[in-house]
């Protein structure tokens, strides 16, 4: 039987998935890798000068930083961080439901842009690779909104909406790039970057 060629490349190695995601977890599982989920908490804060794919990075680097005292020489540490990018302001997680019903309002009818931030981390190296999805949905009524708020209770996602959701089904109207990278891990890239460290 043919092996995986990632599992093959990376044998020696010891993958640390440093996000509690579940999303993120099932696709790791999905690319065939053996790994560790153990993420460390940090308090996601970022200058406010940055813009877009310069907040992911930032976030995404930052939840690595309490690995790197005590990184071991065959171990990659894998952190993530998605946002939602829409005129020009940063939508990361809703805090209740009259927010998330503000940003799905917001998005209603229009373009957005998808970005997740991936940092791979090792003892002696790291290295961030970003994927940006454009994703364009309808114009929701209320109801609709309050709907998948209520069943879905999307406040662990950026943008307050998963596109492989209910509101996704019904919404998403277009999809210019990664579909994976919008549901929280750009999969393709993670792949390539993994081949190549």
């Amino acid at each position: 039987m043919t092996k995986n060629p990632l599992k093959e490349k990376l044998k020696d190695k010891k993958i640390i998935l440093g996000s509690g995601s579940p999303r993120r977890k099932m696709f790791l599982e999905e690319l065939g890798l053996d790994f560790e989920v153990g993420p460390k908490s940090v308090e996601e804060v970022y200058p406010e000068a940055l813009q877009g794919q310069e907040i992911s990075e930032y976030l995404a680097k930052l939840k690595a930083t309490p690995f790197l005292e005590e990184l071991e020489p065959n171990q990659i540490v894998i952190t993530s961080d998605t946002l939602v990018w829409h005129n020009n302001t940063s939508l990361a997680k809703a805090s209740d439901k009259a927010e998330a019903f503000e940003m799905i309002k917001t998005l209603s009818g229009d373009w957005h842009e998808v970005i997740t931030s991936v940092c791979f981390t090792t003892k002696d190296a790291q290295k961030t690779v970003s994927g940006v999805t454009k994703v364009k949905l309808k114009e929701f009524l209320d109801d609709e909104i309050n709907y998948y708020i209520d069943t879905c209770q999307p406040f662990d996602k950026a943008g307050a909406y998963g596109i492989q959701e209910w509101i996704g089904m019904i919404g998403i109207t277009e999809i210019q790039g990664s579909y994976t990278n919008v549901v929280g891990l750009p999969t393709d890239l993670v792949y390539k970057t993994l081949m190549e460290l």
